[in-house]
Order: C-alpha cells, then structure tokens, then sequence
C-alpha cells in the first residue's frame, strides 16, 4: 500500500482531480491518501469530497486528513503541493501597486513584479516543506503544482535533495488545443517542448509524423480561430513557434502586449479566453470564490454523480510509473538546466521533457532554442535567477534588479521610477517576507 500526501489539499479542484486519476490506477487503487490543509473547515470538506470518490469507484484506499505536516508525510511515497501563501487581499497588491506605475499586469503569479513577490511569500514555506520532506519521507517524489513555478522549484532543487519537480497544464492542454483547430486525433500527434515554465515552445508539433505549422498557420486564419488566442497568435505569426500558456498570461511576458492602453484594447480585451486583458475581471472571479466555495462544493458533494474518468494531468501517470506498476511515462517537468537546453542559463529552471520510471525522474536533452527564441526566454530565465538569488540571500538589491529587466517593466518605467514601485510592493509585504532586514 503506497501512501500519497496533498500538501494544500483545501485546492478543490487539483485535490479532487488529482486523487480520482491516483486511483484509476490498478497499482495505486489501495494507497492511503492523505490530506493535509491549514484550514480546518476546507479540510473537512475535501475529506468528504475523496471519501465520496473512493465509494464511488470502490476503491481499496484509505483516506486521512489532519492539520499537522509530519502526520500527513510520514512513510509518503509521493508528495503533491497546491499551496497559496496569502489570499486575495495580499496578491491584490502585487497587481495594483504595479499599475498604480503604469505597469498593467494581468494574473502576476509566474513572474515580473508580480510573480516575484508572490515567490518572496511562498518561497519560505517551500523549503519549510522540502525540510520535512526529507525528515519524514526522503525517498517521496515530490511534485509541485504551487506558482510561481519556475522560481519554486529552482529555489527547492538547488536547497534540498527531495525529488522535486514543477508540473503545469499548459503543455498538454495547449497540444490538445492545437490539435482541435486543425482536426487532429490527439492520439496521432507528437511535439517536442522546451523552454521554460509558461515560455516552452514548441519545437516540433506533427500529425502523424509530419509538420502540422502549416495546417496551424492556416487555421488561425479563421477569425473564430485567431480571437480564441489573440496574443499567442500574434506570437506565432511572427517567432514561428508556438508558445504554451494561454494570451492572459502571455501578454505579461514581453514588452509587446501591454505597454499601452491601445495594445491592451487591441490584443488583450477581447476575445482571449476569460477575459485576460481584465484584471478586475479577475479579482471580483477571486473575491467570489472566497464566497462562494463552500456553495461550489456542497453542490458537488450533493450531486449523486461522479466521475471516476481519469484526465490528463500528469501527477497520477508519474506515480504510477514511480511508485505504481512502472509503466514509463514522458511529460513535461521543471528542473535545472544541467545540460538540457544549450543556450539558456546554466542551472537555471527549465521546462522539458521527463521521463518517469522506476528509476525516478530523468530529464532529457533538447539542445538550443532557436535564436531568437532563446533571447526572449534568456531574459526571463537570467530575471527569475536573480529573483532566486535575493530570496536565498536576503538581498533587496537583487530583487529591484530583477524588476529592472522584466521586458513589460521596462518597456513602461524609468529605473527611479522602478526603484519606487519595487519599495512600494517591499513595504506592502514586510510582514510575509522574514528572510529580508528591510
């Protein structure tokens, strides 16, 4: 019987996705899931939610839940991770202090001012984490859902010795997306994907081993099709690869998108998925939530149907190859660049693909991006690594730094009016911040 801990298991939908895909599998139908949340009312629920699933599909597992940390990892096999340091009322300021500067974010949970911060308050945390890890269950495969994700896990891989790496939706959702718009089986399609987190692009994508860009490239040129993704469109239109996270997030990473209210009009308000050129959109779908939660799921508890079907995140197919019956599994994963891609930072945290066995996780060499892919992604990579760099040491310095060359912040601000904005957002998270002498 394997046990498999969630770490931030109040996360609704990962918690209750996460475990009914862990136990569709033969090898791991009998493992003891533990669950553990600071909440105790969201706990609570998200114990009767997995008892639900377990009924459901009759399952041999045992479930637990506790507030306590060591409980829930003692003896763990695997280990996943969705937690959110601070609510709403903390992340707000990471959005609006920014644009109060003219600096127009969208979600800010990956990287530039925004994502940077949200690191500083969670990066603590992580390693606290890792720490335990490696006290209760040091041999646990570690897998982190928790943003920003390429900070996190470049922070965890270079301070701990767990098995760590970061997962993200955004490669096989956006293959499944592509494969739609050209009328693809996804069963017949293969890609290759490098990069780094929410900046992988990919560098092959064929239907049935030939090139699909073109049958892309004519796609898009429906209007049904080219406003469903207006930003990563446009990027493909001109870098000739197409990129992984969605236009929301996209439009944050480049000096393209946002640096003017015409831009943002033109690109990022409609048309675009949920509304990613919103931010109060987005704040008021957060604020609800905060609401509404405890509505969301008692209707899903009370609803007699279940759905046992297993989905495509890839947690529940790593376990299984880890630590289940050892069928080999590739995705794609964040860990440090030791020799995976060429031409970007060396050690710094990449997206490529892994290969899950019973011999762990092994990631595999791409070689270079293409050029001028690899300027646009050097620049985030060399800005997360100085991010990473301040938070290890403590060092404002490095973080101002940081901020300095995120692509949307300095196609907008002087560096005085940087150092500003960087000593606003300092000042508005003091008390989530202990490792800096502010």
């Amino acid at each position: 019987m394997k046990k498999i801990a969630f770490i931030g298991a109040g996360s609704f939908g990962f918690t209750r996705s996460l475990v009914r895909d862990i136990l569709s599998f033969p090898a791991l139908a009998d493992s003891t899931i533990a669950l553990m949340d600071i909440d105790p009312e969201r706990l609570s629920y998200i114990k009767e939610a997995v008892d639900k699933i377990v009924a459901a599909g009759k399952y041999p597992a045992k479930v637990i839940a506790t507030t306590n940390r060591a409980e829930a990892l003692e003896g763990a096999d695997g280990v996943v991770c969705t937690i959110l340091a601070g609510g709403v009322k903390i992340w707000r300021n990471d959005i609006e202090i920014p644009k109060k500067y003219g600096v127009d974010i969208n979600v800010g949970d990956t990287r530039g001012p925004a994502g940077i911060f949200r690191f500083l308050r969670t990066v603590p945390e992580m390693l606290a984490i890792c720490k335990d890890i490696e006290k209760y269950c040091p041999d646990a495969i570690f897998l982190n859902y928790t943003n920003p994700m390429a900070m996190l896990c470049r922070a965890m891989q270079s301070e701990s010795k767990v098995k760590v790496t970061g997962l993200c939706h955004s490669v096989q959702g956006t293959a499944e997306m592509l494969a739609r718009w050209i009328g693809a089986p996804m069963d017949e399609i293969t890609y290759l994907c490098a990069g780094i987190n929410h900046q992988a692009f990919y560098l092959e994508y064929k239907w049935n081993g030939k090139d699909a860009y073109p049958l892309i490239r004519e796609a898009i040129k429906r209007p049904e099709i080219y406003n469903e993704e207006q930003v990563r469109n446009e990027m493909f239109l001109h870098l000739d690869y197409y990129v992984t996270e969605s236009s929301g997030h996209n439009s944050e990473y480049n000096a393209w998108f946002r640096k003017r209210p015409d831009l943002i009009e033109k690109y990022c308000t409609h048309g675009t998925g949920w509304n990613p050129g919103h931010y109060a959109y987005i704040l008021n779908e957060y604020l609800k939530r905060e609401d509404t939660w405890k509505d969301e799921i008692k209707a899903w508890l009370a609803d007699d149907n279940v759905d046992l079907e297993r989905g495509h995140e890839y947690a529940a197919y790593i376990f299984n190859a880890t630590i289940g019956d050892g069928t080999m599994y590739e995705f794609n994963g964040n860990v440090r660049n030791f020799g995976l891609i060429d031409n970007l930072p060396e050690g710094c945290c990449v997206e490529v693909p892994v290969l899950a066995s019973k011999r762990g996780l092994s990631p595999m060499h791409v070689g270079p991006l293409p050029d001028h892919l690899a300027v646009l992604v050097n620049t985030s990579a060399r800005c997360e690594e100085l991010a990473v760099e301040g938070a290890l040491t403590g060092d404002p310095r490095k973080i101002f730094h940081a901020i300095c060359f995120d692509p949307l912040t300095s196609s907008v601000l002087s560096l005085a009016e940087i150092k500003s904005m960087v000593d606003e957002m300092f000042e508005a998270n003091k008390e989530w911040l202990p490792q800096f002498k502010l």
